[in-house]
C-alpha cells in the first residue's frame, strides 16, 4: 500500500548547489566512453599534506573517536583565535569560535541566530547557491547584489548594496574572494561596506573560504575594518587552504553573543565536530607548512596556464585573479560566433565536442537586471598542467571552427 507524504512547504525553496548536476552531466559523458576534462567543480586532486593526515591517525591511536566539547578542543579554538589575531587584527579567545563540520554549515547557523521570518538578507548574485537557498528555506527573503567588471578584476557593485537595502534589510552575507567570479574588495570598497554596515545596522556573514588561496599580494579582511569586528561572523573552512575538503571541517568566529548560540546549535544539530578531525585540523594551522605552500605553487601555476589559453581563444576574455582558484571568463562573442543564445546548449556542446566540463553564470543564481554579457566558470583546482593544456586546446579549435 501506498501512503502519501506531504512534505513541509519550505522543502520548495530548498535549492541545490548546482556545480553538482554538472558534475552528473559530466559523469554520465564519461561513462559513455568519451574523456572528460572536469572544469565543473571546485574540489581539489591534490593530496592533504602528509603531516596532517599523520595527526589525524596518531589521534586515532590516542582514542581521540568519542564525543568533544560541542563548540570544538580548545586547543584548536585556541590556534584559530591566534591565527585570526595575527592575520586580521582581531582581539578574539577560544569564546569568539565554534568548530564546525565544514564551511556551509556557518551559514545556515548565522541565518538561524539572526534571522527572523521575513528578515531580508543580502547576498551576492553571482554567488555560492547555498546563500539564497538556506535564506529562503529559513523563511528570509533573499535580496541579490551583483559584481561588476573593474579594470584588473571583478569587485563589488557597492552602489547596488546600498539601493537594494530597505528598513527589513537585517544581514549582509560578504564573500570577499568570490566563488564564481574572484571577486575582490579594494581598500576604498571594504571602507564602504563597513560603513553601509555601521550605518543601517546590519550584521555580517564575512565568507573567507578563499582568504589563504592567494598567489600575489596580501589578503586583507573586512573584520579588520573599524567596527566590523563587533557586528561580524566569520566563515572559515580547512578545505581550500589544505586540501581538507573531504574532511568536512571549518569554523565560525565572530562577538561571544552570536558563537554562543551557534554552539548551541552545535548540540542540536551533530553534537561536536568529529573529534580526531579536530587534531589534524590543529596541525595544519600550528605545523610545518611545506607542503601547503606546494599547494599554493600548483594552484599558481594552473592559473596561469588556463588564463593564457582562454585569452588565446577568439571571443573570449578572462581575468588573472590573485586569489580563489576560479576563472570567470567572459564568453559572449564565442557564444554568439558559434550560434547559442542561452548556457545550457552551449555548455552541452562543449561537453559533446571538446570534453570540456565547466559552470556557467546561470548556476551561481538568476540574472539580474541588466545582464547583457555571458559568463563561465572554470575551476582548476582538480585538473592537472597536462589536461588543461588538451582540454582549453580542444575547446579553442572548437570554439573557432
Amino acid at each position: 500500500m501506498t501512503i502519501p507524504i506531504t512534505l513541509a512547504d519550505r522543502v520548495e525553496k530548498l535549492g541545490i548547489e548546482t556545480a553538482f548536476v554538472v558534475a552528473a552531466q559530466a559523469a554520465a559523458h564519461a561513462a559513455a566512453g568519451n574523456k572528460v576534462y572536469p572544469f565543473h567543480l571546485g574540489d581539489l586532486n591534490l593530496k592533504t599534506p602528509h603531516n596532517i593526515i599523520e595527526a589525524a591517525y596518531r589521534a586515532l591511536q590516542d582514542g581521540k573517536t568519542g564525543y568533544t566539547a560541542n563548540a570544538g578542543i580548545p586547543h584548536l579554538r585556541e590556534a584559530l583565535a591566534d591565527d585570526f589575531n595575527r592575520t586580521r587584527g582581531t582581539g578574539y579567545t577560544v569564546d569568539n569560535v565554534a568548530v564546525q563540520p565544514g564551511g556551509k554549515p556557518v551559514i545556515a547557523k548565522f541565518l538561524l541566530t539572526l534571522m527572523n521570518p521575513g528578515d531580508e538578507v543580502l547576498y551576492p548574485n553571482p554567488g555560492f547557491p547555498i546563500y539564497e537557498s538556506q535564506i529562503e528555506f529559513h523563511g528570509g527573503i533573499a535580496v541579490p547584489y551583483g559584481t561588476v567588471p573593474g579594470d584588473r578584476n571583478f569587485t563589488f557593485d557597492i552602489e547596488g548594496i546600498e539601493a537594494s537595502i530597505t528598513e527589513r534589510t537585517k544581514l549582509l552575507i560578504v564573500n570577499d574572494l568570490h566563488n564564481p567570479t574572484s571577486a575582490e574588495c579594494s581598500p576604498e570598497d571594504r571602507r564602504r561596506i563597513a560603513e553601509l554596515a555601521a550605518k543601517y545596522d546590519l550584521t555580517v556573514l564575512l565568507d573567507e573560504a578563499y582568504y589563504d588561496i592567494r598567489y600575489d599580494g596580501e589578503s586583507a579582511s573586512l573584520i579588520s575594518e573599524p567596527g566590523m569586528a563587533e557586528r561580524s561572523v566569520i566563515l572559515y573552512t580547512f578545505s581550500k587552504r589544505f586540501a581538507m575538503t573531504g574532511w568536512r571541517i571549518g569554523a565560525a568566529l565572530g562577538p561571544k553573543k552570536i558563537i554562543g548560540v551557534i554552539g548551541k546549535l552545535n548540540v542540536n544539530d551533530e553534537s561536536c565536530t568529529n573529534h580526531f578531525v579536530q587534531y589534524a585540523a590543529l596541525e595544519a594551522l600550528t605545523g610545518h607548512q611545506g607542503e601547503v605552500l606546494n599547494i599554493l605553487k600548483v594552484l599558481r601555476e594552473r592559473r596561469d596556464l588556463c588564463v593564457d589559453l582562454l585569452n588565446d581563444i577568439e571571443g573570449v576574455f578572462c581575468y588573472r585573479p590573485n586569489a580563489t582558484f576560479y576563472l570567470y571568463p567572459e564568453v559572449t562573442a564565442a557564444m554568439t560566433n558559434k550560434g547559442f543564445d542561452n548556457y545550457q546548449d552551449f555548455l552541452a556542446a562543449v561537453l559533446e565536442n571538446t570534453g570540456v566540463s565547466m559552470c556557467a553564470r546561470a548556476h551561481f543564481g538568476p540574472p539580474l537586471p541588466g545582464e547583457t554579457k555571458q559568463y563561465v566558470r572554470l575551476a582548476y583546482s582538480g585538473i592537472n598542467l597536462d589536461s588543461i593544456k588538451e582540454g582549453l586546446v580542444k575547446l579553442k579549435n572548437y570554439l573557432e571552427s
